[in-house]
């Protein structure tokens, strides 16, 4: 079977997934960004939509760049996106992260290159 050319830079967004601390949140776009790629939000999104089943990967903790749940529906459950963010300490308000900057983990800014 031929390697899908995604899977690498979709292994590469996980990577940086896993780094994301508990209880703080990155968008789709800082991910891509960080990785060099950085008008690939959308292949970022498309990444965590693919990893489900995979309990590594904290998908939960990656939303849009104004801090909206956007992936939720990806997730089993009307809500679970939701608490799993707050039983992190993320306070989320109408599917939204509250004090986004607050929370905000920018892997440009956290990680060595």
């Amino acid at each position: 079977m031929p390697e899908n050319k995604n899977d690498n830079f979709f292994e590469r967004v996980y990577d940086v997934a896993r780094l994301i601390p508990s209880g703080r949140v990155t968008s789709y776009g800082a991910i891509a960004k960080y990785l060099g790629a950085a008008r690939s939000a959308r292949m970022v999104g498309w990444a965590m939509n693919a990893c489900h089943g995979r309990d590594d990967v904290p998908a939960h903790r990656v939303v849009n760049r104004q801090g909206l749940l956007s992936g939720k529906h990806h997730f089993p459950g009307s809500n679970l996106m939701q608490q799993l963010l707050e039983s992190e300490g993320v306070e989320i308000d109408d599917n939204k992260v509250v004090h986004f900057d607050v929370y905000f983990w920018d892997p440009s800014v956290e990680l060595d290159f």
